[in-house]
């Protein structure tokens, strides 16, 4: 579904990494770790089309992401759910109304009416649903991000650091959405510091476990 071959990216005339290679097929999970600054998120950026590699080629559904112009990219993007890190939302706008976003933005908001309800209830958020954004905690908030990120059924969800500023409870409950979204046959690529969740992970589901470290994509094995 999205493929990188030999890509490199470079910021500011200094280069962030080289001759990355990976494949996100369906019903794979993925971690990435590495230090801060080895270009974690840049790297899950090229994923779903925000940047655009200086060298190698990045694959979207088939399509050179090079090549597909802005519109192919927002297309794509219909079938990438992004959890970003710091989970921006509209503060003036109740939660259900910013969960369902993408779906008004795609001309599709009664469908994402109809199928809000299930989905709130999914991760836990239904007596939220009026609330507005500063009223959440930092769990409720990761919680929405991933609804919001699921919401048009996408086939591939990339998450940036989506347990970064919660508790080891929640994020065990943020972890195990990610899992049944998984067993759904969802390709999820979770970039991450936290060793401990990657080994939670680890008895729930196959995982796949990579370090972007010296400008380079590395497998970290098992023992981790």
């Amino acid at each position: 579904m999205i493929e990188l071959r030999n890509v490199a990216y470079s910021y500011g005339g200094a280069e962030l990494f080289n001759s990355v290679s990976l494949a996100l097929q369906p019903g794979s999970f993925h971690f990435l770790t590495g230090p801060s600054g080895a270009g974690k998120t840049t790297l899950l950026k090229l994923c779903y089309g925000e940047l655009i590699a200086t060298e190698g080629a990045v694959s979207i559904f088939g399509e050179d992401a090079s090549r597909i112009g802005r519109d192919g990219v927002a297309e794509a993007r219909r079938k990438i759910g992004v959890v970003h890190q710091d989970c921006q939302f509209l503060d003036h706008l109740p939660l259900g109304e910013n969960i369902m976003l993408p779906m008004t933005v795609a001309g599709r908001k009664a469908e994402g009416a109809d199928y809000l309800p299930d989905l709130l209830a999914w991760v836990g958020l239904t007596a939220q649903v009026g609330q507005l954004p500063p009223q959440l905690s930092g769990g409720e908030r990761q919680r929405a991000a991933l609804a919001r990120a699921v919401i048009s059924s996408p086939d591939v969800i990339l998450a940036d650091e989506p347990t970064g500023n919660i508790d080891w409870e929640m994020s065990q409950r943020l972890l195990m959405l990610l899992v049944e979204l998984n067993r759904m046959g969802k390709a999820v690529l979770v970039a991450t510091h936290d060793l401990n969740l990657i080994r939670a992970a680890k008895a729930h589901v196959p995982v796949r476990i990579l370090r972007l470290r010296d400008r380079r994509l590395q497998s970290a094995g098992a023992d981790l």
